[in-house]
């Protein structure tokens, strides 16, 4: 692979002498071309919102994860994974001072460039988070604009996995819509593609994870268009973008305990914070179990353990 000779941008700050592409809640973009180079950062967006204070080792987790879940799906569903391994990258980062060496390493993915689609694909497997809320607003009628069985209680399996997509706002918060408003968005033959996509990557991995113990409760998913075809892209499948439960401890009928951000957004629901920027500060035992439970996950799917 060519490599590309970067100078040291003059106005735009970034992280690394890579011109920069996008800053996002958590991820850091820099532009490459016809690839980018997605730099997962420690900071923890909740209810659409960057947290004051990062959770160390995260962005590794979400980056090694994300790589693990898009060659594990690659035969499902094309994606825009390219590598994680530096000597594949098109630049030499080992001429970069050592603390930005540093802030790079296992955080960062090189992937096509894709014409991002502004939908999130939402599977919901279990009923739970704003799926059970809405469940009751409606008074048992529905989550997500998917019609259901009354009487379900709260994390229930539901009798098959459903589509729930939603718009994906650049700030403020996602906004879920119908199955008719994405066919109105993106058309027809994309939106059903969209939605039979989501749904048979997320029933593979709920099956893989299942029998490593963690339940996949719901998950979303986001597409780009490139040279006409979709393709995954950002994050997959990780603690970020998934609701993760203990398998062995699962009972319905009540919240559960989880292995992904919801214990975070436990603890700010209980703080009394309004949902609205700016976030509040994160305790140390918040920030400390938090880093915990994400690399159980990444060990208990992957069967692998990260070092640190």
């Amino acid at each position: 692979m060519d490599r590309i000779a970067f100078d040291r941008p003059a106005v735009t700050q970034t992280a690394f002498p890579l011109p920069h592409f996008l800053r996002g809640k958590v991820r850091d973009t820099y532009d490459l071309g016809d690839r980018l180079l997605m730099v997962a950062t420690d900071r923890l967006s909740a209810f659409d919102s960057v947290m004051q204070n990062g959770i160390p080792g995260r962005g590794i987790v979400l980056t090694q994860l994300s790589a693990f879940w898009f060659r594990q799906t690659a035969a499902i569903h094309p994606n825009h994974f390219l590598s994680v391994d530096p000597a594949d990258f098109p630049f030499d980062a080992t001429t970069w001072p050592p603390e930005e060496q540093a802030k790079l390493a296992g955080r960062a993915m090189l992937v096509r460039r894709t014409q991002r689609l502004d939908v999130e694909c939402v599977v919901r497997g279990y009923l739970a988070g704003s799926g059970w809320a809405d469940y009751q607003r409606s008074g048992e009628r529905e989550a997500g604009h998917v019609a259901l069985p009354a009487g379900l209680v709260e994390s229930q399996q539901l009798p098959a996995p459903i589509f729930t997509p939603a718009t994906k706002a650049a700030s403020g918060h996602d906004e879920p819509i119908g199955f008719d408003r994405l066919v109105a968005l993106v058309g027809a033959d994309l939106a059903a593609h969209l939605r039979a996509a989501s749904l048979a990557i997320y029933e593979s991995a709920a099956a893989y994870a299942r029998a490593r113990g963690i339940l996949i409760a719901d998950t979303k998913f986001e597409f780009g268009i490139l040279d006409g075809r979709p393709l995954v892209i950002d994050e997959m499948l990780t603690p970020d973008s998934s609701r993760f439960w203990d398998a062995a401890s699962y009972t319905p009928g009540r919240a559960q305990a989880s292995l992904d951000k919801q214990y975070t957004r436990d603890w700010l629901l209980a703080s009394g914070w309004n949902r609205e920027p700016p976030a509040p500060t994160l305790p140390p035992d918040v920030v400390a179990h938090t880093a915990a439970i994400y690399r159980e996950a990444y060990t208990r799917l992957t069967g692998a353990t990260l070092p640190g």
